[in-house]
């Protein structure tokens, strides 16, 4: 039993201390809390004790029958009724209908039962438990009572159960117990999650507020949902559905309630704020007053005066309001709510589609313009139940169609429903046989996009769709918007600037012009080198006013924008809302986005730990949701780190299962991925014609090739691979290109790189100057493994030049930075170059506690302490394969070879690293 240990113990004890001394003990609650589950917990630790355990429950059938509940406690005892005195025998077989007479005194009967209670005792102790006790007859309740204050001292225990506020003729004033609560949110979590382990978050979420920490509805609540409705993440309905058992529970109160009580209890469930003004609007005052009543005495709601509001007791209650009602009580119970919603015209649309029988264009028409203003407002997960509900209203026809496919489509880049896209479409296609709407071919598009990889199938669709319409250049149609922004993304992803033509066409002759946001990553996004300079002050100020922006999709849009102008920086803030909404149910796609692109910043910017763990997170999240695309940049990520930190084998592979995906598919930027990811591998390990070969093939030297943005974060790469491989003529080339696209305008970052490409083609006598000022450019420090690698480039031509004493400087900051970002070939090189210089360099410089980050030290701490991969991961919200990466890394800059070794270098000087501690640290994984 999750969360009911305290309980348990109480139980316990009082069993154990019962069967010693005797004495009564009363457990109260709410209905479904769980007390009949205690009371079988204590039945079976009583039976394993060897006592004797009598059993009974009150029935509301018998509730009129006098003594039936004293039968039930008594009628394993009747063996021993001849042993009572005859008095006290003919007083219980009267009683309890085994004999005839004159009827007994209750007094007389009272104390019959207690004195076979007694005598039941000789051989062994007895506990009696009596459930529902709240509706025993009036006489059995009077009679238990009785005994139970005259336990003690006896060996008999009675344990009863009722419900919270129950009123009953069973007296346990007095009476030890407590009443038992419902399960903190933390337990309701786990007794969901062990139970109904494959929920997705959202409806795990929504279970846990409706059943608020009730066990039995936490157990019953999946099991009235449908089968899609318990595995897929879509939204549920307004009132959940009850299991019998709940209905049982939560209606028995409700059936009882005079006609006008009911209907307004079904007002309120329906509208859903319990607002008085609403509930009663046209009706006499008095009513306000006397309707509810019945309810409240009932302990069904409770009217706030004050807040002018009516409240559930528990949603639950609400939920079996629903359950009792006929269809066509619903449907009027919703016109009347529209009528008095007039002047909330989405509460208003979405009671009028609850109250429709049929197809109604209207009404439909209606529900998809609030699901727009949804949209807008950062809702998306709403905007596709009520465009979803759109569907079901329209007729069959272009329209049904049309929000059939906008429905797919918000689907996919909202709640990561990337799956369901098929079956709507399909839906959609069967709606409108002539012909295929903008909305669904954008779905499409993306579903191929996003699901296959299929790029140019998908560019087809979406250039075909646009072509296809009446209007191409209406700036205000919704879908055609929303279709560029994924023809934005398929052009991307395909990387060839041919895909980019029909793109900017159709941006070019949108009247009275492109949204601010579209014109913005239209330019920054597919050829920043030559678009973005005009349009940097305008991505800036959208950038000031993220602020403000409510809108997942928005926010990662504009972090799109500013990725490759070096402005994730400033969009930090407003990415993590989206990852927070994503956590919360909202926006899978755009928190799937905003976890990469924060891992893009984090890479640059030297945060490696942070890296690690979003660019997980939002792997994780690819895979749930079967993003096989939009996980590329997420392992592109993980490549590049691998690569940057000498785990050469994982690197290379991952950049070989790219090039394999993206080749036939087309997808040339993942291509560029892979270009990048074996650049850096062999510019760590030295191979600077490879490296050259790889770099060349996302931009030839002297080019900036026409929408590959990823040039721009290749072009040190190029420039070194080119001169170290003695092509001093591409090298110059390339770094003239740069110059003269002048992307020093775009952001500090490349500043530094046009005069770091200039220094390292600059002939001997001109080189110094230009490191110089690529290095103290204002802002260099932000990227500190770029900046490394300029000063371990700079040091090793000082070096050659016989600069030492310049040269050890420069290569002593690019150590210290490879070294504290675990960049092991570049610390390798870097060591090499100042072994060089004549300076001795120790095997354990920069070691111990002082070496770690934070994270790794507290890892140290916890493996030290015996913890295992999985156990640190637990107690750290990071993965076992995060966590063995972290100890990877830690061991040699704590001197030590194995796990057993961390305790004694944690409080000592660290010791040399042993020969094959290598072995020892892949056997950490």
């Amino acid at each position: 039993m999750i969360g009911r240990e305290r309980d348990l113990a109480r139980i316990g004890d009082f069993v154990d201390q019962a069967a010693a001394q005797g004495g009564a003990f009363m457990l109260l609650g709410e209905a479904g809390v769980g007390k009949s589950v205690l009371l079988e917990v204590a039945a079976a630790r009583a039976l394993a004790a060897g006592h004797t355990v009598v059993r009974a429950s009150g029935s509301q059938f018998e509730a009129e029958v006098s003594f039936a509940g004293l039968h039930q406690v008594l009628q394993p005892l009747f063996a021993d009724l001849s042993n009572l005195s005859s008095a006290h025998e003919r007083a219980l077989s009267v009683a309890l209908g085994l004999g005839e007479g004159a009827p007994p005194g209750q007094l007389l009967v009272a104390n019959a039962a207690l004195l076979l209670l007694r005598q039941a005792t000789v051989s062994r102790p007895l506990l009696v438990i009596i459930d529902d006790i709240a509706w025993l007859d009036r006489a059995s309740a009077v009679v238990l009572g009785f005994v139970a204050r005259r336990l003690t001292g006896s060996r008999v225990g009675l344990l009863a159960a009722s419900r919270s506020g129950e009123e009953s003729f069973f007296e346990h004033a007095g009476l030890p117990g407590y009443e038992l609560q419902t399960l903190d949110e933390r337990d309701a979590a786990a007794l969901l999650r062990a139970h109904f382990p494959a929920l997705p978050p959202r409806a795990h979420r929504r279970l846990l507020a409706d059943a608020q920490g009730n066990p039995l509805a936490l157990l019953e609540l999946p099991v009235a949902l449908g089968g899609s409705q318990r595995l897929s993440d879509s939204a549920l309905p307004q009132v959940l559905p009850l299991s019998g058992r709940l209905q049982a529970v939560f209606a028995s109160r409700i059936k009882n309630l005079p006609a006008a009580t009911y209907d307004l209890l079904l007002l309120a469930v329906l509208d859903g704020t319990g607002d008085l003004n609403v509930l009663h609007a046209g009706e006499p005052r008095t009513h306000e007053t006397d309707v509810p009543a019945p309810a409240e005495r009932a302990r069904l709601v409770r009217v706030e005066q004050g807040a002018g509001r009516l409240v559930f007791r528990h949603p639950l209650i609400g939920s079996a309001v629903v359950e009792l009602s006929t269809g066509e009580q619903r449907r009027r119970a919703h016109r009347l709510l529209a009528d008095r919603l007039a002047d909330r015209p989405e509460r208003r649309a979405w009671h009028l589609a609850e109250a429709a029988v049929g197809p109604d264009e209207e009404v439909a028409a209606l529900l998809q313009a609030v699901a727009h203003a949804n949209l807008r407002r950062g809702d998306g997960v709403r905007a596709i139940t009520l465009l979803l509900r759109a569907a079901e209203l329209s007729p069959a026809g272009i329209d049904r169609a049309g929000r059939l496919g906008e429905a797919a489509y918000l689907g996919a880049i909202v709640n990561g429903d990337l799956r369901d896209a098929p079956r709507l479409l399909e839906l959609a296609r069967r709606a409108d046989r002539r012909g295929e709407s903008l909305a669904t071919a954008v779905a499409g598009a993306y579903h191929l996009l996003n699901g296959d990889g299929d790029v140019d199938s998908a560019h087809r669709l979406m250039v075909g769709a646009i072509e296809m319409l009446a209007d191409p250049g209406d700036a205000h149609n919704k879908p055609l918007i929303e279709g560029l922004y994924t023809l934005l993304m398929v052009c991307f992803f395909g990387g060839r600037a041919e895909l980019w033509e029909p793109f900017h066409v159709a941006i070019g002759r949108l009247k009275p012009g492109p949204p601010e946001l579209l014109g913005i990553l239209g330019k920054t996004f597919s050829d920043p080198a030559r678009l973005a300079p005009p349009v940097l002050d305008r991505l800036d100020a959208v950038i000031a006013g993220l602020s403000q922006e409510v809108i997942p999709a928005r926010i990662s849009r504009i972090g799109i924008a500013g990725s490759y102008v070096d402005r994730l920086g400033q969009c930090r803030e407003g990415l993590w809302r989206v990852i927070g909404h994503g956590r919360d149910g909202g926006a899978v796609t755009s928190a799937i986005e905003a976890l990469f692109l924060l891992g893009n910043d984090a890479f640059l910017v030297g945060q490696w730990d942070e890296m690690e763990q979003v660019v997980e997170e939002g792997l994780t999240l690819c895979e749930k949701h079967g993003y096989r695309l939009l996980a590329w940049p997420g392992i592109y990520l993980r490549a590049m780190l691998a690569a940057a930190r000498g785990q050469e084998e994982t690197a290379t592979a991952l950049a070989d299962q790219m090039t394999r995906w993206a080749t036939p598919r087309r997808a040339r930027a993942l291509q560029c991925y892979a270009w990048q990811i074996r650049t850096l591998v062999a510019l760590g390990r030295g191979d600077f014609e490879d490296a050259y070969q790889q770099s060349a093939a996302i931009s030839p030297a002297g080019v900036l090739a026409s929408h590959v943005p990823h040039a721009l974060w290749s072009i040190t790469d190029l420039v070194e691979a080119a001169v170290r491989s003695g092509r001093h003529v591409e090298a110059a080339a390339h770094a003239a290109a740069v110059e003269q696209a002048g992307l020093a305008v775009i952001s500090p970052r490349l500043a530094m790189v046009t005069s770091a490409s200039a220094a390292m083609a600059a002939p001997d006598g001109r080189y110094d100057r230009l490191f110089e000022a690529a290095l103290t450019t204002a802002g260099a420090e932000r990227w500190p493994f770029e900046r490394a690698r300029l000063q371990l480039i700079y040091g090793e031509r000082l070096r050659r030049d016989k600069a030492t004493t310049e040269a050890r400087t420069q290569l002593a900051a690019a150590l210290d930075t490879f070294r504290s970002l675990d960049a092991r070939p570049w610390v390798a090189r870097a060591s090499t170059e100042l072994r060089a210089t004549g300076l001795s360099i120790r095997q354990g410089e920069a070691a111990g506690m002082a070496s770690l980050t934070p994270q790794q030290q507290e890892i140290a701490m916890l493996a030290a302490a015996g913890l295992t991969n999985k156990q640190i991961g637990e107690r750290l919200f990071l993965s076992p394969r995060t966590v063995a990466n972290h100890l990877y890394q830690l061991f040699p800059k704590l001197g030590v070879a194995s796990r057993a070794a961390l305790r004694d270098a944690l409080t000592t000087a660290p010791a040399e690293p042993a020969e094959g501690d290598d072995d020892e640290r892949a056997s950490s994984r």
